[in-house]
């Protein structure tokens, strides 16, 4: 409980004023209730000041959103007397050289990093001093509630006193369980500060957050705008020993991937289990539902994520399974990596049109030299069956091969010419060349259908966005036949809706694409929170149009090529394939690690004497040593009609497996 009497007596008379009986004297009774709301968040405020420190960096600096942020000054909360301070990885992204806290005393003197919280996105200082530094009072987790007043406090812009921000509390668990919510105005002036309650108790550290990224900034660009986040102190004091003593914090890993589609309503089923993980080693199975996480009960996938998001690398943690009617127990450590995943390739490309008697997945094409190729695979012949589980279709293929790796021996029962055959193989990795030529696709049936959607240049609505957006349908569109998905984003200050469409058509009704044609809202720039926007024109498409969710690529050039890598890493359940052209991976970007269900593949052309180069070497060789699929190509400018052949076949075989 508070002991410091000025601010409970301000609560006490801020109860009794709304609660008046008086109706005369409601006029003054609102003027008071308001002077003692404002003193008691002075005197919060003043509480907490001795604890908030600012701090100054040099030799660093980062970008987020719009603007390069070099300010420098940020802030950071004391957590032990003798000179450990925690504040947000915000303004340390750039790995400052030099670092001076300003102590209680007006003194300034150096501090350095000691360690990294790399899933709540902290930092450890330690400032040397032998002033005895105070430590705040921390809000346990049962104390905080949704209404409840808050402060955040930074200490920017003067030394002498804290800046402030006011709001409620909005939400007390989110980010996948690591943050609570505020609606007060966050920004940097107020990062690796606290967020308060109004009796100057400590609830958090304010960093910027998302939960679709994963980095330093991520979030960020949402400053001011009453999304603000903060790390629960009470989480955090657990852990301070460890980062004391250099030891970096990291996010548990377990080595699971679920059944693809609504996080908020589908079971924790595994669809996946990657080899040598935790899961692998505790041998859970594909078709296991995950049930509980430390006695919490899990009934849809989101709670899955917030049950371990919590959790860091080396944290044990106990996990109930139900597979078929059984139950079990299973208790795992989880870990700060997995070795990258590489996808087994057996070396076939699937048909797309199923027919209806078909028992398997009927062959369209096999790639010379694979290992399908080695044991007499051909065209037309029917996949049954891998390692002993029944495939119908593509996906269920990737749904097996999700649990095996290149070298892994693999039983395939098949059809051929009518007859039942048993194979076995060793499947390969993903090729990266692109076939010289691919058989063709059956011609469109066209059908009859009064309320087929609009094809040609077609107007795309997002009531809420400013941006604009068409798309491209051919004019053979067949509602009952899927089609590809390209998402074009456009180089900064140069969209030509007649260039792309005249580019784009023959491909798109020879081949059953559809071209996205997002626009930036100002169009010299694409700026990261558009990414929400080109999700929302991918899913308006896809509620109108029949779209193969094997073959949605985002491409795009220089800026638009930034912002198609953000995409494809943010909308990992949606996106499959990434085109860029003469652009780079943002350096403050996460690049996930390559996923056994969720595949994405990546295509990029470069000019070896473009400035861009160097970046998207070094972003190409990342993600090849994280085992994606990386095809590359040499351009100068955008694709010549030659190369834009070649991309749109290599679309055609992202179905491949």
């Amino acid at each position: 409980m508070n002991s410091n009497p000025a601010v409970v007596g301000a609560t006490i008379a801020i109860v009794c004023l709304s609660i008046a009986a008086d109706p005369g004297d409601l006029l003054v009774g609102q003027e008071d209730l308001i002077a003692l709301e404002a003193q008691a968040m002075k005197t919060a405020v003043a509480r907490i000041a001795p604890s908030v420190l600012r701090v100054e960096t040099f030799g660093s600096q980062q970008r987020a959103g719009r603007q390069l942020l070099n300010s420098r000054v940020t802030s950071a909360v004391v957590v032990s007397e003798d000179g450990y301070l925690l504040s947000s990885a915000f303004q340390f992204a750039g790995q400052p050289s030099s670092i001076l806290v300003t102590l209680p005393s007006g003194k300034r003197a150096a501090a350095q990093i000691v360690a990294r919280d790399r899933s709540r996105m902290l930092v450890m200082l330690k400032v040397k001093t032998d002033e005895k530094l105070t430590i705040p009072e921390v809000v346990p987790r049962t104390q905080m509630r949704v209404g409840q007043w808050t402060l955040a406090v930074g200490r920017t812009f003067e030394k002498s006193r804290p800046n402030r921000s006011v709001g409620i509390l909005s939400a007390v668990n989110r980010i996948w369980g690591k943050a609570i919510q505020t609606d007060a105005k966050i920004s940097p002036a107020n990062y690796g500060g606290p967020l308060i309650d109004i009796d100057g108790r400590a609830l958090g550290i304010l960093v910027p957050m998302s939960p679709q990224q994963q980095s330093e900034i991520a979030g960020a660009e949402w400053y001011d705008s009453g999304i603000g986040f903060a790390v629960p102190l009470a989480d955090m004091v657990p852990h301070l020993e460890q980062l004391k003593r250099g030891e970096n914090l990291k996010p548990g890993l377990l080595g699971v991937s679920l059944k693809p589609g609504d996080i908020y309503s589908l079971p924790a089923e595994i669809a996946a289990v990657q080899p040598k993980s935790p899961a692998y080693d505790a041998k859970l199975q594909v078709a296991d539902v995950i049930v509980e996480v430390d006695a919490q009960p899990i009934t849809r996938q989101v709670q899955l994520r917030h049950a371990l998001g919590r959790h860091y690398a080396g944290d044990k943690i106990a996990m109930t399974i139900q597979r078929g009617e059984q139950r079990i127990v299973a208790s795992l450590t989880l870990v700060d990596h997995l070795e990258p995943y590489a996808h087994p390739f057996l070396g076939l490309l699937p048909t797309r049109a199923r027919v209806a008697d078909d028992p398997g997945i009927r062959i369209r094409f096999v790639y010379p030299d694979s290992p399908a190729a080695s044991v007499g695979l051909g065209s037309g012949d029917q996949i049954l069956a891998i390692a002993g589980k029944t495939v119908r279709s593509p996906r269920d293929a990737y749904a097996v091969l999700g649990s095996f790796e290149p070298g892994s021996k693999l039983s395939l029962q098949v059809l051929k010419s009518g007859r039942r055959e048993e194979l076995a193989l060793v499947a390969t990795s993903l090729p990266t060349p692109i076939p010289s030529e691919l058989p063709p696709l059956a011609p469109l049936t066209p059908v009859a259908d009064e309320n087929r959607p609009p094809t040609g240049v077609v107007a795309i609505q997002i009531p809420e966005e400013p941006n604009d957006c068409v798309a491209l349908v051919p004019d053979n569109y067949v509602a009952t036949v899927r089609h590809g998905l390209v998402i074009w984003l456009h180089p900064s200050g140069q969209f030509d809706q007649d260039q792309l469409v005249d580019r784009w058509q023959t491909h798109c009704q020879d081949n059953r694409l559809i071209l996205l044609m997002p626009q930036a809202a100002n169009q010299r720039r694409w700026v990261p929170t558009e990414v929400d926007f080109v999700r929302k024109a991918i899913d308006e498409i896809r509620k109108a149009y029949q779209i193969d969710d094997a073959r949605i690529v985002v491409h795009g050039h220089q800026a638009g090529g930034v912002l198609a890598y953000m995409v494809a890493f943010s909308q990992r359940d949606l996106v499959r394939a990434v085109a860029a052209i003469d652009s780079g991976i943002p350096r403050r970007l996460r690049i996930p690690a390559n996923d056994p269900i969720q595949r994405l593949a990546v295509y990029a052309a470069y000019d070896q004497k473009s400035p861009q180069a160097a970046r998207a070497k070094a972003a190409l060789t990342r993600l090849r040593e994280l085992k994606y699929p990386v095809t590359t190509r040499q351009a100068s400018g955008y694709l010549s009609n030659a190369q834009l052949d070649e991309l749109v076949r290599w679309i055609d075989t992202l179905d491949r497996f």
